[in-house]
């Protein structure tokens, strides 16, 4: 009598159900953890219903922009966490294989080689389980798919402060023409920039209608490498990164009058939930960037 109250009493809590509630909180929204699971919004939120109600809890609380776990919630995740480990670890044990735990990573397109590159290849050396998943691109499209939970980790380039990060540096940067065809002396003074909404663009246009000069945009790239090509064969003026001048730029001083721009900085990025691998990774990251702030 008294074993059948119990199991009467006693809650099951379904692996399919926590995986949901584990991919809500890291995602932060219902619609990027459906799309993370390949399943429906709808079929996410019935998900979360049932566990809250098997929990007898509010587990989660959702907000206009963003949904965060409640304090009850926070303890089922850590619980949730567990469990899902071990059952991975039993199916490995199980298989005779061990999953690989896979990192999303962004970067901007100047991080994507050289000493970053050399990074990922120890951190590869010392785990070995873990697979990588590199991406590069425009910081604000970074940014963006780390909001909608496609990336875990990423480096951006934002203004100053405009977001909660691990890590923060200063980035300076250089107002550059070219060397062999200078162009800032011709009217209207020819911009070679990022797409709108890019980087440095709307910094780029203040600056010269600040000076009561006319411009004109002659050449748009989404790719750096893009960008100091067409400075360089004198397409036009540009504002980049101190470590993106090159030999064939010549750096445009205080006798232009160009403002400096010092409002821009680079920040890593990683959910607090993050995985122990995200986290080492992050560290080796920001030691790399602390040796001089802007390595390449």
């Amino acid at each position: 009598m008294v074993d059948s109250i119990l199991k009467a009493n006693r809650a099951y809590f379904d692996l399919d159900l926590l995986r949901a509630l584990v991919m809500v909180a890291d995602c932060g929204s219902f619609t990027a953890a459906a799309a993370r699971l390949h399943s429906t919004q709808s079929t996410i939120s019935q998900k979360l219903r049932r566990l809250e109600e098997l929990a007898g809890h509010r587990l989660l609380d959702r907000g206009v922009r963003d949904v965060r776990p409640t304090d009850i919630g926070e303890t089922v995740l850590g619980y949730a966490r567990r469990m899902l480990s071990l059952n991975e670890q039993l199916g490995e044990v199980l298989s005779g294989s061990g999953a690989a735990t896979v990192i999303r990573l962004g970067v901007p397109e100047d991080f994507a080689a050289g000493r970053t590159t050399r990074v990922l290849a120890e951190f590869s050396r010392l785990h070995t389980r873990v697979k990588l998943e590199v991406s590069s691109g425009l910081s604000r499209a970074l940014a963006e798919g780390y909001e909608r939970g496609e990336l875990d980790l990423i480096l951006v380039k934002q203004r100053r402060g405009s977001r909660e990060a691990v890590a923060c540096w200063p980035e300076p940067m250089c107002w550059v023409d070219s060397a062999s065809s200078p162009a800032y002396a011709l009217e209207p003074v020819p911009l070679v920039a990022f797409p709108p909404r890019g980087m440095y663009r709307e910094d780029m246009i203040d600056a010269i209608e600040g000076l009561g000069r006319r411009w004109r945009i002659s050449f748009t790239s989404s790719s750096l490498g893009g960008i100091q090509s067409a400075v360089c064969d004198g397409l036009g003026i540009s504002l980049l990164p101190a470590r993106a001048v090159s030999s064939g730029h010549v750096v445009l001083g205080a006798d232009s009058g160009l403002p400096t721009i010092d409002g821009i900085e680079l920040a890593l990025l990683h959910r607090p939930s993050a995985d122990p691998e995200a986290k080492a990774l992050a560290a080796l990251l920001i030691e790399m960037l602390a040796q001089d702030g802007a390595p390449g």
